[in-house]
């Protein structure tokens, strides 16, 4: 079963059915009990890090989210991926989950922000599982973005300057763009890694 985390500012429902069109059972919830029962916890998210943040506290998800994040595979969707890290500067600086070590900052390019439309993604050859999506596009809406050791990077795309787009650290993951929304190419995505997570 597949847990995505119910906070208040995700597009819960386009990344449930994106889910559930892969054969995925999903539910959305913020129990914390259902939490447990997960084999896998989706966060997503829409709007700014210090919003959201001040909702996980707000519902006494923090330290559960980073608990379950010990044991459970956890994927990070836009804002989600956002949060994973260890802090984000929108507004003033708030506190990230500090699952991957990390900065959320804003892009810093000449183009017009937000980063919105079709974009292409440059794959690390340190994660050859998604090799396969080499200069596929996919879909961003984004100001702000993660700034991250290499290591972690999966993915970049470009916007005037390199764009984290996919990070991992074990069985932890982050899209920044909308999987759900970047069609075929999207859900590969998933199916990837529910095949990494599920080995």
């Amino acid at each position: 079963m597949i847990a995505i985390v119910d906070y208040g500012m995700g597009n819960v429902l386009s990344v449930r059915h994106a889910f559930e069109k892969l054969g995925e059972t999903v539910v959305v919830t913020d129990d914390k009990a259902t939490l447990y029962q997960a084999d896998i916890i989706v966060l997503p998210g829409v709007g700014s890090f210090q919003a959201a943040m001040k909702e996980i506290y707000s519902r006494d998800l923090y330290d559960l989210l980073i608990d379950l994040a010990k044991t459970k595979p956890f994927l990070g969707i836009c804002l989600g991926m956002q949060l994973l890290f260890s802090e984000g500067t929108e507004g003033e600086v708030a506190k990230g989950l500090n699952l991957i070590p990390g900065t959320v900052r804003k892009i810093n390019t000449d183009y017009i922000l937000p980063h919105v439309g079709w974009n292409q993604l440059k794959i690390s050859d340190m994660h050859p599982a998604f090799k396969s999506f080499e200069q596929t596009f996919v879909y961003f809406v984004h100001t702000y973005q993660a700034e991250t050791d290499d290591r972690y990077i999966v993915a970049k795309s470009n916007y005037g300057e390199a764009i984290t787009a996919i990070v991992r650290s074990g069985h932890i993951f982050g899209i920044q763009f909308h999987p759900e929304k970047s069609a075929d190419v999207g859900s590969d995505i998933i199916q990837t890694f529910l095949n990494e997570v599920k080995r």
